[in-house]
């Protein structure tokens, strides 16, 4: 049943989202990269068991507080006697007859006890579990920020593939006319057969780096619809590209600043020390007393409270209260509470590390980011600069002023100007989400 309630929803949400999602009539799916990181977050294996552990944790914080109420236990019994033999002069002489007054026995009670004063061990208990549940919660944020930087990471470099794929399949173009012309001019004896040779080569370096990027494509392909959760056989046609608006470098700042206090394992190291500041109160609580105040009624046969005994059922309650002190908890706590205490000042210093080295590692993104700002811009003159050289040493080779070995330099200069320009705008990206998730704030 708990596994139908989970599916249902799921169900739903995938539908939803794939309606909105335009089916292409090859069967791909067209998905932007917000709603890819919005299904991931929603029906990723892996936040959906780390939410199933916060739930789990609610319920124990829930269990910590109920134990707070009296203790009520109800118990009853009955006892059949056999008849009681009596012996006299060692074994020798027995007599033999029934139990007076009656050979039977019943009880039937009520008893409750509930705790008045127990040295703070029950707030304790509860502070515990608060932190506990915090802690779960912020697991589950975590999860959920992690697998949505993998799922913008996977989203990206499969854009990435299907860029290449477009400016491979160009290059394709480029070599089978320029193996068509020098076939050509081989033909008119302008041109040897090695430079024939050449061009074949490269013509068939280039279908190989074709096959290679499209198998990178269905397994880049694979590993995103992991993360959403979705079949394997649904394929991902994103909607947006590499050149999509980048975030203003500025618009970054305030991720940096905040960064050694609203991240993920700042937090958690936040709830750690909560956790055991709690524990040093439970310990504390084990050298004062407790004061407990309990209750029964019942109802008894036969009637015990007389001598002889009496045939006849009765009822009888109490009330009182209950004190205790332990006295060897002076003691045997003592080393207990220093070590507690010294952990506390252990996860306090590990708090401390951890916001430094998310600083430092924010602060490398926003650098990185800059920097991959700066070769966008450098890339695209790149692009336009190896595009116009390919062109001219291209005319060059054809009117016999130039080496084939220029012109496939060119070729391949401008092709990787090219793959140069994705990588930079798509790496910009994906250190922009980790940047996010470092800081807490995806």
């Amino acid at each position: 049943m708990l596994t139908l309630l989970i599916l249902i929803p799921i169900a739903l949400l995938l539908t939803s989202n794939l309606a909105t999602a335009q089916e292409t009539s090859t069967g791909q799916y067209q998905l932007s990269l917000a709603e890819a990181i919005q299904l991931s977050k929603s029906q990723n294996k892996w936040v959906q068991a780390s939410a199933l552990e916060q739930s789990a944790a609610a319920e124990d914080r829930k269990d910590t507080y109920k134990a707070a109420l009296p203790v009520i236990n109800a118990n009853s019994s009955y006892q059949r006697f056999s008849d009681l033999t009596l012996f006299t002069d060692g074994l020798r002489h027995s007599t033999t007859g029934p139990r007076k007054p009656t050979p039977n026995a019943a009880a039937l009670g009520v008893d409750a006890l509930f705790n008045i004063y127990g040295g703070g061990r029950q707030r304790s208990l509860q502070s515990e579990q608060d932190a506990r549940l915090h802690l779960a919660e912020l697991d589950t944020k975590d999860q959920t920020g992690n697998v949505a930087m993998q799922t913008a990471t996977q989203y990206l470099d499969l854009v990435r593939l299907n860029d290449l794929n477009r400016f491979i399949l160009d290059q394709l173009k480029r070599a089978q006319t320029r193996l068509n012309n020098i076939k050509s001019l081989y033909k008119n004896q302008k041109v040897t057969r090695s430079d024939v040779l050449r061009a074949e080569v490269m013509l068939s370096n280039v279908e190989l780096l074709l096959l290679q990027n499209e198998n990178d494509v269905v397994i880049a392909n694979q590993k995103l619809n992991i993360l959403m959760n979705i079949p394997d056989s649904v394929r991902i046609k994103p909607t947006d590209s590499a050149g999509m608006l980048k975030p203003e470098l500025s618009s970054l700042l305030h991720f940096i600043q905040g960064a050694g206090v609203s991240s993920y394992a700042v937090q958690k190291a936040g709830q750690h020390i909560d956790l055991q500041l709690a524990q040093v109160k439970a310990i504390q609580s084990n050298n004062k007393p407790t004061l407990g105040f309990y209750m029964a009624y019942g109802l008894n046969y036969p009637n015990y409270l007389f001598f002889p005994p009496v045939d006849q059922a009765y009822t009888i309650g109490f009330v009182g209260l209950k004190a205790n002190y332990n006295i060897s908890s002076l003691y045997h706590n003592k080393s207990k509470m220093a070590a507690s205490k010294l952990r506390v000042k252990k996860l306090e210093l590990q708090q401390q590390a951890a916001s430094d080295q998310v600083r430092i590692e924010a602060s490398s993104y926003y650098i990185r980011y800059k920097e991959a700002l700066a070769r966008i811009s450098v890339n695209k003159r790149s692009v336009e600069q190896t595009r116009v050289n390919y062109r001219i040493v291209s005319t060059k080779y054809f009117n016999q002023l130039a080496l084939l070995t220029d012109l496939l330099d060119a070729d391949n200069l401008y092709q990787e100007s090219q793959f140069n320009l994705i990588r930079a705008q798509t790496d910009a990206l994906v250190i922009y989400y980790q940047l996010l998730y470092i800081s807490g704030k995806l």
